[in-house]
């Protein structure tokens, strides 16, 4: 990107490019996701699949609110991930999982108790990559203010 003297790099905090890099982060993350589940079985994919779960929920807290600290997408992405597993203690998410495949991936259909550690383990990894993005932006937003336009 060229600089002129002066100027601030306004692009790289712009809530449209933050939005656009969590998308995309969503669907990196949604494919990893259903990648491990076709390669890994058991605990792996299951738990692994949880971790990952919440991640994707904190990229659409992004999506949604890019201007969101990475504390509070991460408690959001949690709280959520932990609303629906507390949900599977009703029939309801095993109902709507029967009758649809986006539902039972979505939701689940069996209240699982570990599965509300791996979700804070998928907040955590979420809010570590989040912060180091974000950090990493105001970094190198400081450093390139006074750049001059170089090819």
């Amino acid at each position: 990107m060229l600089l002129v003297p002066g100027t601030r790099d306004r692009a790289a905090a712009s809530p449209v490019r933050i939005r656009l890099v969590a998308a995309v982060a969503a669907a990196v993350t949604a494919g990893a996701g259903l990648g491990l589940r076709a390669v890994a079985g058991g605990d792996v994919a299951k738990y692994g699949g949880d971790a990952l779960y919440t991640v994707l929920l904190l990229t659409l807290v992004v999506v949604i609110a890019p201007r969101t600290r990475p504390s509070r997408a991460a408690a959001i992405a949690l709280a959520t991930s932990w609303a629906i597993e507390f949900l599977q203690l009703s029939p309801l998410p095993a109902e709507l999982a029967r009758q649809s495949t986006v539902a039972r991936l979505v939701l689940g259909s069996t209240f699982n108790a570990p599965d509300l550690f791996w979700y804070a383990v998928g907040a955590a990894a979420g809010w570590v990559v989040h912060t180091s993005v974000r950090r990493r932006r105001t970094v190198s937003r400081g450093k390139g203010s006074s750049l001059s336009a170089t090819s």
